[in-house]
């Protein structure tokens, strides 16, 4: 009888854990008490199970954050653009032939990286007709999963003849599958589709079983440079089932994933510094196509740009389970290095698929910012640490609105910092003659289509990171924009807090809290590094509490029609780039020379179809004067336009500019459309005592497709 007792109590709370996570599936995926899901009891949503680390922010469901303003204009351009309209504008590739809808056409990346966009955007925006364009590739995979467990497009018995541009081969590869994998995360997070979990359960077996006889890198190197992103998904689904089997796998995936960890904090090839003109020219990661053959963690060359920007993540990835901290030292040791030897002031890093050096005029390729960007957002909800935050806005709203036209219809393979001519002339890259001169132009199918299809992820992954739940059981405003966002807080309480901000244009974001009872929860607060000075009020009293580590924590009882204030303070910054160059920057945005330009339609009748070149209508040729850089506060004088919020990213809506003066600079001209600076731009003999000043203005970064935004310095001393 004592036996009998003890089984139903077994029974019985198998089928409490049971119903307990259908529940969190298709409630918001929000957890149970049991400490082995989280070690934080008040936790409301997904928590990393032991023996993972417990994460401080925690994902929302897919469609609980909603873009306000002048962001939902910007969802709405990628809705009625190539975002919505991909499969009309490119059929031959995510057409009905494609391999991820059973057809014998593209079966490789190119499909899957679209639906990572076209998913997300058609959640936040509820928009039906296109969850209707992404559920065909969701029900065909999900559908069409083999009896071993394989995913994806079906391998043909022998090997298709080369079809141009469409990429039939290489289904086995396990790289295109690690995007797919993405997507059907996303599709449970926004609709708890119990599939979901069977199929991904049943492909982990699968690469349990067939990785140690077909590695990562078994076909090609992407898989195994791009690892991070299968075993990101591998403990998502762990957090759910618990299957132990999962933690097994993870470490068959991280064992076969390139070391990034070691690479990252490798000394071999990091020279001894002993000038600065060296520091400008030292190049940790070298380009060299012959060292992709070799992939020994002493020889940092091969570095490409899309691997590194996806494998900054990995160690930390991988942290969650093996918590050595040698894997957050080595993410940012990288961070450092590229913006020393390769970077850029809009937060990015040159890479012409190989990384290239510090140059502003070398080409940053859009895919590189979609997958920063993808990183960035992964490894803030694991660490917590704002500085990841910090370039993940200086990246949002310097280099990515730029990048594609206002309307979301083309889009440029590289941008650069600085950039005055955007023609088919242009030989910047090293394989811009592989690509008959169109990396920078505007386009659909311009430089390697790879971004055509990438770009989507962007906006809509950034919008769902705005808002977070917090391991304490509250909620979190890491990043600035304005939304809405509703979640549950607290014990049970159901909060709605809208955001209404100027934000990145101006200083103050305002925040206004319903909730459904009166109750007490956490509300966590972001206060960026370059903010010299933060005020924070609520209801229109001063907060005296006490930021740490970059974060307020606003731990008190809430009513309905509560207010907080976030006022940070934007003071001009002085940054020094290539060649001693300088930049002007003020909180987060970059700021770029003011530069009217002509735009013209060309169509050669190739494969690159129509596309659009952009030339200069103004004077661009000039430096800054030292004793301004040295007196920035008052020789920059910052206006506020007149600004409805509308869609700000171009000149003629920029909402806030920056006058100062520049000095003339003729010997610096345009070689093959490019503005390659001079040898030297020494003020020595007559030029020092002959600066000619004229008045310029200066706008941000990602309202500009023409711009100067390092410049040479004028010293007359």
């Amino acid at each position: 009888m004592h036996l009998l007792n003890i089984k139903k109590k077994v029974l019985k709370l198998i089928l409490i854990s049971v119903i307990t996570v259908f529940i969190g599936c298709n409630e918001g995926l929000k957890t149970s008490s049991s400490s082995d899901i989280s070690t934080n009891k008040e936790a409301n949503y997904l928590q990393n199970r032991s023996p993972l680390k417990t994460k401080p922010y925690l994902e929302l469901p897919l469609g609980t954050i909603k873009p306000r303003g002048w962001l939902l204009t910007q969802l709405e351009s990628m809705k009625t653009g190539l975002t919505g309209h991909l499969d009309e504008l490119y059929p031959e590739v995510v057409g009905d032939r494609n391999g991820w809808l059973g057809g014998d056409g593209d079966g490789w990346e190119r499909g899957p990286y679209w639906i990572d966009g076209l998913l997300p955007l058609a959640y936040i925006l509820d928009n039906e007709a296109l969850k209707s364009k992404v559920q065909p590739w969701i029900e065909w995979t999900l559908n069409n999963q083999q009896e071993d467990g394989y995913l994806g497009p079906i391998p043909f018995e022998v090997e298709p003849k080369y079809e141009h541009g469409v990429q039939r081969g290489q289904r086995k590869d396990w790289w295109p599958k690690m995007v797919m994998l993405k997507v059907l995360q996303q599709h449970y997070n926004a609709t708890g589709d119990e599939r979901v979990i069977t199929v991904l359960t049943n492909y982990f077996k699968f690469q349990l079983k067939e990785l140690p006889e077909r590695p990562l890198d078994f076909i090609t190197i992407w898989g195994n440079r791009r690892g991070g992103d299968n075993l990101q998904v591998v403990y998502w689904l762990y957090n759910i089932t618990g299957d132990k089997f999962l933690l097994e796998l993870s470490e068959i995936i991280a064992e076969q994933t390139f070391p990034w960890t070691e690479a990252f904090l490798n000394d071999i090839t990091r020279k001894k510094i002993e000038s600065p003109w060296e520091s400008l020219r030292t190049n940790k990661y070298p380009y060299n196509p012959e060292e992709l053959k070799d992939t020994h963690i002493s020889k940092l060359g091969s570095f490409h740009c899309v691997n590194f920007a996806q494998g900054l993540k990995e160690p930390i990835i991988y942290y969650q389970q093996n918590q050595d901290e040698k894997h957050i030292k080595a993410t940012k040791q990288a961070l450092e290095d590229i913006k020393f030897f390769h970077g850029q002031p809009q937060g990015m890093f040159g890479g012409d698929e190989g990384l290239h050096g510090q140059d502003p005029t070398k080409g940053v390729e859009f895919c590189s910012i979609s997958e920063s960007m993808f990183s960035l957002e992964s490894m803030l909800t694991i660490t917590g640490d704002m500085e990841y935050a910090d370039l993940l806005e200086k990246i949002t709203y310097n280099a990515l609105p730029t990048q594609a036209s206002d309307d979301f219809t083309t889009r440029q393979y590289f941008q650069a910092a600085n950039q005055i001519e955007i023609s088919d002339r242009l030989q910047t890259a090293y394989q811009t003659s592989g690509h008959g001169g169109t990396d920078f132009v505007f386009g659909l199918l311009t430089g390697y289509p790879c971004c055509t299809t990438n770009m989507h992820q962007s906006w809509p992954k950034y919008v769902q990171n705005l808002w977070y739940a917090t391991a304490d059981g509250g909620v979190a405003a890491l990043l600035y924009a304005p939304s809405e966002v509703t979640l549950k807080v607290g014990d049970d309480i159901t909060a709605t807090i809208t955001e209404t901000t100027g934000f990145p244009f101006r200083e103050t974001v305002n925040f206004s809290i319903s909730v459904d009872k009166t109750g007490k929860f956490p509300f966590h607060l972001r206060i960026p590094g370059w903010a010299k000075g933060a005020k924070i009020s609520v209801n229109e009293k001063v907060w005296e509490g006490t930021i740490t580590n970059q974060v307020a924590i606003i731990d008190r009882t809430w009513n309905n029609n509560d207010q907080v204030s976030i006022q940070m303070s934007m003071e001009i910054k002085i940054s020094q780039w290539f060649d001693f160059a300088k930049s002007v920057e003020r909180g987060p945005l970059v700021y770029a020379l003011k530069i009217n330009a002509e735009t013209t339609a060309k169509n050669r009748g190739d494969g690159y179809k129509t596309f659009y070149e952009v030339f200069a209508k103004d004077k661009w040729n000039y430096a800054l004067h030292a004793d301004d850089l040295n007196n920035a506060e008052k020789a920059f004088a910052v206006e506020e336009l007149d600004w409805d919020g509308s869609y700000p990213w171009n000149l003629e809506n920029a909402p806030i500019q920056i006058k100062t003066r520049g000095v003339d600079f003729p010997e610096w001209t345009l070689q093959n459309g490019i503005p390659t600076f001079p040898a030297w731009w020494g003020t020595s003999g007559d030029r020092k005592a002959q600066a000619k000043f004229e008045d310029i203005i200066l706008v941000p970064y990602g309202t500009t497709t023409l711009r100067i935004t390092e410049f040479p310095v004028f010293d007359q001393h």
